[in-house]
């Protein structure tokens, strides 16, 4: 996946980093703010996604079975390299100049852009078009609506999973995937070989720890911001989840240390590494490789709830999107989304649309989707504070020298919360 979700820089580029790039996307920007009737005379509009791995080709199928059926509106699709893509992202909507009339947002960046007035509100354009909020799983649409309007409609919900190795489960005579930390840590002793290089499971010292860290937070009955919105990164429940993730690698030593950047996922695919936490956006690559893997919902780490953190794929419409045809056709291609995301769903996601998930289709798709709609009931996003992505940065960098062995998890996370207080 080109996500996520997410904190900007470092974060997103590690993320482009776990995706395959999609040879031949278009990473050129969009046309003009000002969209007009094609030569075909249909009303066009600009489509922004950040879809440069392998789930671009999945949403292009959606766009191009649009546009064949549709004979008013014609969607013109630009992916934008993920790494890159809320740069553009800003200075297209700063300047007004080539934005997209439509675009994907990650969920968790929706208060920012809505704080900035850059965004406006689905509600009448949704109703329009027959839209509403009750077709969608409740936790994404209640994330974007912001004093009583509506800022994005879901396109999918993706929180982390556990992928793990049949085959050294069965050599290691564990029957089923572990389901709490007890089972883990037991699981991960028996499946950890040293002399042979394997490993139970591999900490990742970076990416996606923006996943792994505040499942683990959440599942200690805490968030990591408070209901004003101030950051308690530093919190007790905190701490004892970084000492946790520390604790895998230099007390149990199911896990080799310093770990590089995607370290994990090269050794899951050499069969080194018996278990990861990681998204659905895994998946193509995983399959390619054909690995004998399995997925399941992840296990609570924590001490005292389940709880997964997740982002959310969502449709948004800058503010300056005025041309009424414009809206309409946005309007008519949500709809079509909503009722036709099953393609999205084949590229490993599970889509926020209840009618899709419903269906016979989605039902028959792998293993993979239905774990990920499992854990629907219990998905977190991150804090919906106004610059979190800023906020974040230290966080995860003082995370790195924690897993690295080199600082403590509570003077780590002091100095976090310290550089989180002071980004306004």
């Amino acid at each position: 996946m080109s996500w996520l979700k997410k904190t900007k820089g470092i974060v997103v580029a590690a993320l482009l980093g776990a995706s395959l790039m999609v040879a031949g996307c278009n990473a050129k920007t969009s046309g003009d703010a000002s969209s007009s009737p094609t030569s075909g005379g249909k009303q066009e509009f600009t489509f922004w996604t950040p879809f440069s791995g392998p789930d671009g080709p999945f949403m292009k199928k959606i766009v191009d079975d649009y546009n064949k059926q549709s004979n008013k509106y014609h969607v013109k699709f630009q992916i934008i390299p993920s790494g890159e893509y809320y740069k553009q992202v800003d200075l297209a909507l700063s300047t007004g100049k080539k934005r997209p009339d439509l675009m994907i947002m990650h969920v968790d960046q929706i208060p920012t852009y809505q704080k900035k007035g850059q965004l406006q509100p689905v509600d009448d354009i949704a109703a329009k078009a027959g839209i509403k909020k009750e077709d969608f799983v409740e936790a994404p649409v209640k994330y974007a609506t912001i004093d009583g309007k509506w800022y994005g409609i879901p396109l999918d919900i993706h929180p982390l999973v556990l992928y793990y190795n049949k085959d050294l489960f069965k050599a290691a005579g564990i029957d089923h995937p572990p389901t709490n930390r007890e089972e883990f840590i037991e699981a991960a002793k028996k499946l950890t070989d040293q002399s042979k290089g394997q490993w139970g499971y591999v900490v990742p010292t970076l990416w996606p720890q923006q996943f792994i860290f505040p499942t683990i937070v959440g599942q200690n009955g805490v968030k990591l911001a408070d209901e004003q919105g101030k950051p308690r990164l530093n919190s007790p429940e905190a701490v004892e989840a970084l000492t946790f993730l520390k604790d895998l690698v230099y007390k149990y030593k199911v896990s080799p240390e310093k770990v590089a950047q995607d370290g994990e996922v090269t050794l899951f695919l050499q069969g080194k590494n018996a278990m990861q936490l990681n998204g659905p956006w895994m998946k193509d690559q995983f399959d390619k490789a054909k690995i004998n893997y399995g997925v399941a919902p992840v296990p609570q780490l924590g001490t005292k709830q389940q709880a997964v953190q997740a982002g959310s794929h969502t449709f948004v419409i800058p503010k300056d999107v005025k041309d009424s045809k414009v809206l309409e056709g946005i309007g008519n291609f949500l709809k079509y989304v909503a009722g036709h995301s099953i393609d999205w769903a084949q590229s490993g996601q599970a889509v926020a649309s209840k009618q899709v998930l419903a269906s016979d289709e989605f039902k028959k798709l792998t293993q993979q989707q239905t774990i990920v709609a499992q854990q629907f009931d219990y998905v977190q996003f991150n804090p919906p504070v106004i610059n979190w992505g800023a906020m974040t940065t230290d966080l995860y960098k003082q995370i790195n020298l924690v897993l690295l062995g080199q600082k403590d998890p509570q003077k780590a996370l002091d100095e976090a919360q310290e550089k989180a207080l002071q980004v306004k």
